[in-house]
């Protein structure tokens, strides 16, 4: 008998929208491994007891995706480093007899900003927008390349400042209001908040954007999102949506399940041209 390929899927809640399927299909075609990779709605009630039942009927390993990144910590039974210190996990992968939550996220996202786009954070200007998961996911590995400043920009005030401070000994960050982002432009502008999927845009002033100014919404869609069509409106020099670290961070889950890395260059060429059609 055959046996059953392996088992992995993404948690989130909607998730109909994922691209993780096409993905990570993709990356075991390329790299010749026998596993299987579904999307499942989980509310955020039933993700504790739906990750243990994945596990105990076979499952070797999950993404999870909005709105479980942060209480995902609590269903692994060990967490990695890097997730430790975000207090949020994006991947979950059976080891063991255990769950090991992990963060793919930080080193996703800079893997595509330098790597793939080849830009420099080192010395640099950043403003991070959101105080939620996904800027907890990416905040060390943004700070270990030591930018001259890193802004937390958020709508609560006190939730950013609590963020910079929760990683005060990686680096430099600061948190503020929206409204108090400053008026001089910045390198690199990180819009980690939800507000994209549903056409908002973070109150930020608009001098934040100037002509050198890289914007870059870690949502996706087909078609720009509403902060890519807002930063490029305000004069932006490049406006991008976060397809690359999408693949990037699901790059590094891949090899954390299987042990050998796919390479992302083709994947990401495939989801840009679908996402022309």
């Amino acid at each position: 008998m055959t046996p059953e390929p392996d088992q992995y899927g993404v948690f989130g809640h909607p998730v109909a929208h994922s691209l993780s399927p096409f993905i990570h299909g993709m990356f075991a075609r390329q790299t010749g491994q026998e596993m299987t990779y579904r999307l499942y709605d989980v509310v955020p009630e039933e993700l504790g007891e739906r990750v243990r039942s994945f596990f105990a009927d076979g499952g070797r390993g999950l993404n999870i995706t909005l709105p479980h990144k942060i209480n995902a910590v609590d269903v692994a039974h060990e967490l990695t480093a890097r997730a430790a210190h975000a207090a949020a996990v994006n991947t979950l992968a059976l080891q063991g007899e255990g769950i090991v939550g992990d963060n793919t996220d930080g080193v996703g996202l800079v893997r595509d900003l330098c790597d793939n786009l080849g830009l420099t954070i080192t010395g640099r200007r950043v403003l991070v927008l959101g105080a939620g998961g996904a800027t907890r996911g990416v905040l060390a590995s943004l700070l270990a390349l030591k930018p001259q400043e890193l802004i937390i920009g958020n709508r609560s005030a006190e939730r950013a400042e609590a963020l910079a401070a929760a990683f005060a000994d990686l680096g430099d960050a600061h948190g503020v209001g929206f409204a108090d982002v400053g008026a001089d432009a910045f390198d690199l502008i990180i819009n980690a908040t939800s507000a994209s999927l549903s056409g908002e845009i973070p109150p930020i002033p608009r001098s934040a954007v100037g002509s050198d100014s890289v914007c870059y919404d870690l949502a996706y869609g087909k078609g720009a999102t509403a902060f890519v069509n807002w930063a490029q409106a305000a004069g932006c020099a490049r406006a991008l949506q976060g397809l690359g670290m999408l693949v990037e961070q699901a790059a590094e889950s891949f090899e954390l399940w299987r042990g050998v890395r796919p390479d992302t260059a083709s994947v990401l060429g495939a989801l840009r041209e679908r996402a022309r059609c």
